[in-house]
């Protein structure tokens, strides 16, 4: 069983900056896939990153493309979403999820294992 903690969110204003990061629990986090989604409010769980377990392919929605950067570090067992730009529409809670098969860096949502609670990004204008 794997437990991942988000943290990082917060308020900020549009045109700021927020880390999240993403603690994982377990001695096999280097071996999976790792993903940040996002849900606002009405709206269905989006896919925003995805990294894979080295690190060496690294897919991004198009609606963060240059302004998010997603990153590992599997000494610490965290995985870091980078958000710049910020823009209202990035208001969201934003989950982290795991694929322990390590295959593909899916984007979707149904592929991934464990979740974590989610920490909320507030953008405001």
């Amino acid at each position: 069983q794997v437990q991942l903690v988000e943290s990082g969110g917060g308020l900020v204003q549009a045109g700021g900056s927020l880390r999240l990061s993403c603690a994982a629990s377990g001695r096999t986090f280097s071996s999976y896939v790792m993903g940040w989604f996002r849900q606002a409010p009405g709206k269905e769980r989006e896919f925003v990153a995805v990294i894979s377990w080295n690190g060496g392919r690294l897919y991004y929605a198009d609606s963060v493309k240059g302004r998010f950067t997603i990153s590992r570090d599997n000494a610490k067992n965290t995985v870091y979403l980078q958000m710049s730009s910020l823009k209202p529409e990035d208001t969201a809670v934003y989950y982290c999820a795991a694929d322990r098969t390590g295959i593909s860096a899916s984007r979707l949502w149904e592929q991934y294992d464990y979740w974590g609670q989610g920490t909320q990004v507030t953008v405001s204008s």
